[in-house]
């Protein structure tokens, strides 16, 4: 059985930090931020606004779109590490609120690969007939992590939500291959201590070299070719980080999404974010080959290959 989207929801906060507002807060400026990381604002949430809150929102769009109810879901997969709290999980606490009575619901730590790890566990499920729709969101409020005086991590992350929901579809659509991967040696490089802490030149040298090197994976997994590839979703981390993917892909400019520039890094959010946003602007078609890849802390990282439709 074959596994697909069947439908999508986004959510980001109103509040929008500006950098040329963070130049009123730190040592940095509009063109130093630019430049490195193609970031112009980023949306932040605010304080009576936590994750499950802005996964609700994405998840009842996701629905709607995909014409279903809470009611029909087997399965709550969220991927975050800033879940409002501890336990209960996020999941738990969305399957209450959707009225998914009948779901299994779970949380998945894989950072900011964690979309593409819910999409592969939740592809499991239906394959095998155990479950018909799965719910899957990447969800942050990286906000509330950040230390706003540390101008190398305060200037990239941003809050969102990306919701998918997942069911049969035909043959020749859906997830054709995936790849996941970690590296636990680099755990060091991105961490959580009293604020999100990262060592951004080795991120950058290991998301160079893998991101590109995964979705050749992916891509040479479901028997295709980099020539075969439409279009190409990254984690928006880093513009050129982004970039050295598509090159990697021999893509033009225009086969790449490219959100971070108004929503920052939001972890596992981005890929979702950022695919909803092409098919909103009709960058994406039926039938199209799309490679979904991120990375993150654990190092960790995720690719998936499908073809899209029903």
């Amino acid at each position: 059985m074959r596994v697909g989207f069947w439908g999508m929801g986004t959510y980001v906060p109103e509040h929008v930090i500006t950098n040329k507002d963070l130049e009123q807060r730190i040592d940095t400026s509009d063109e130093w931020i630019r430049t490195r990381t193609g970031i112009k604002e980023r949306r932040i949430a605010s304080d009576d606004v936590d994750t499950s809150h802005m996964s609700l929102y994405a998840a009842q769009e996701a629905l709607d779109n995909a014409g279903i109810t809470g009611a029909d879901l087997d399965m709550i997969i969220v991927a975050t590490v800033t879940p409002d709290r501890s336990f209960p999980s996020v999941s738990s606490m969305l399957q209450h609120q959707l009225g998914a009575h009948r779901a299994a619901a779970m949380d998945v730590s894989a950072a900011c690969a964690g979309y593409i790890y819910g999409l592969v566990t939740g592809k499991q499920f239906i394959e095998t007939g155990t479950y018909k729709h799965v719910l899957v969101i990447g969800t942050e409020k990286l906000s509330k992590v950040v230390d706003w005086e540390d101008r190398n991590t305060a200037v990239l992350f941003g809050d969102g939500s990306g919701a998918t929901v997942l069911g049969p579809v035909s043959d020749d659509k859906g997830i054709l291959s995936f790849e996941l991967g970690s590296d636990g040696a680099g755990g060091e490089h991105i961490s959580m201590q009293d604020h999100l802490f990262m060592n951004g030149r080795e991120v950058f040298k290991f998301a160079v070299r893998q991101m590109g090197e995964s979705c050749i994976n992916a891509v040479e997994s479901a028997g295709l070719t980099k020539e075969d590839v439409d279009f190409l979703v990254p984690h928006q981390a880093n513009i050129r980080i982004m970039e050295s993917a598509r090159q990697r892909l021999d893509l033009p400019e225009e086969k790449m999404s490219k959100t971070v520039d108004r929503y920052g890094n939001t972890s596992s959010a981005s890929v979702p974010l950022s695919l909803k946003y092409e098919l909103d602007q009709g960058n994406i078609k039926d039938g199209d080959l799309v490679v979904l890849v991120g990375f993150g802390a654990g190092l960790v990282w995720g690719s998936v290959a499908l073809r899209w439709g029903k």
